[in-house]
């Protein structure tokens, strides 16, 4: 079992960036990949970005490619979502998410744990 809290978020402006992050509770963070997902008002949850246990390995939506870095860093049990570039359609309710599946999945049932969510808006 793994609490996730997160922070960072808010309001900026297009072509501004921001900075998420997730803290992970417990020993065993390096035993879960990570993942990014986010849910736009009237859409479903859709996944942004995942990140391998050891983070050697990364993933990301087409959407963020080339503008958002998925990071971790185990010894202090934290995930990070480096958003640069950002665009108005970018703005959503933000959840990081740790999975304990052996392999990358990008559908939110393979994912077990969920950070409380933090809201990213972005204006023209």
């Amino acid at each position: 079992q793994v609490q996730l809290v997160q922070s960072g978020g808010g309001l900026v402006q297009a072509g501004g960036s921001l900075r998420l992050s997730c803290e992970a509770s417990g020993r065993t963070f390096s035993n879960y990949r990570m993942g990014w997902f986010r849910q736009a008002p009237g859409k479903e949850r859709e996944f942004v970005a995942a990140i391998s246990r050891m983070g050697g390995g990364t993933y990301y939506a087409d959407s963020v490619k080339g503008r958002f870095i998925i990071s971790r860093d185990n010894a202090k049990n934290t995930l990070n979502l480096q958003m640069n570039s950002l665009k108005p359609e970018d703005t959503a309710v933000y959840y990081c998410a740790a999975s304990g599946s052996s392999t990358f999945s990008r559908e939110s049932l393979y994912y077990d744990y969920w950070g409380q969510g933090t809201q990213v808006t972005v204006s023209s």
